[in-house]
C-alpha cells in the first residue's frame, strides 16, 4: 500500500513523541525546583520546541506544544485548574511566536531571540489572561516588570543553550540526516 505524501513518516512520528516525552521530563525536573513565586517557571520544559523549530513542521511542533501542556498539567496536578490555561496560552503563544519568528527572520535570528521572543509573548498572553480573567486586579500591573524579566533572562539561558547544542549534537546531525 503507498503512503500518501501528506502523511507523516514513522521518525517523524518517533520525534514528536521524544520531544514530547522529553518535555515532560523536563517539566517534572522542573516542578522540583523550588521557586520564589508559585507561578513563575524557569522554561526547561521548551527546550524541545527550540529544538524542534528545526526539525518539525508547524503543526508537528504545535503537537510538541500540546504535549508539553498536557504533561505539565498531569506532573504538576493542575489538569482541571484556571493555572492549566495559563499553561496553555503561555505554551502556544510562545510555539507560534517562535514559529513566526523562525519563518520571518530564518536563519538570521539565534535561538536565543527567537527563546526570548516566544517567553516576552508568553509572559504577555499570562498577563494579559490574568486581566481578562480578573485574577488578580491592578497586581498585574505590579507583578508583569520582574516577570518578564525573570522570563527574559531564563529564555536567553535556555536559547544559548539550545543554540550550543544544536551546533554540537551528534544525536541532532543523525536525526537532519536521516541516519
Amino acid at each position: 500500500m503507498r503512503r500518501s505524501p501528506m502523511a507523516p513518516r514513522s521518525d517523524d512520528r518517533d520525534l514528536v513523541a521524544f520531544l514530547g516525552g522529553l518535555c515532560l521530563f523536563l517539566s517534572t525536573i522542573e516542578y522540583l525546583v523550588p521557586k520564589p513565586v508559585p507561578f513563575l517557571r524557569i522554561g526547561i520544559a521548551n527546550l524541545p520546541l527550540l529544538i524542534g523549530l528545526g526539525l518539525l513542521s508547524p503543526g508537528q511542533l504545535l503537537l510538541v506544544a500540546l504535549l508539553k501542556v498536557i504533561g505539565q498539567g498531569l506532573v504538576s496536578g493542575t489538569l482541571a485548574t484556571y493555572v492549566f490555561l495559563f499553561s496553555a496560552a503561555g505554551t502556544f503563544a510562545s510555539a507560534l511566536s517562535m514559529l513566526a519568528v523562525r519563518r520571518l527572520a530564518g536563519p538570521r535570528m539565534s535561538l536565543v531571540g527567537i527563546s526570548v521572543t516566544g517567553a516576552l509573548l508568553s509572559n504577555l498572553a499570562q498577563i494579559g489572561l490574568a486581566i481578562a480573567m480578573d485574577l488578580i486586579g491592578q497586581g498585574a500591573w505590579v507583578i508583569a516588570p520582574p516577570f518578564i524579566a525573570a522570563g527574559t533572562v531564563s529564555s536567553a539561558l535556555l536559547g544559548w543553550f539550545a543554540e550550543r547544542f544544536t551546533g554540537s549534537s551528534r544525536w541532532l546531525a543523525s536525526v537532519r540526516g536521516g541516519t
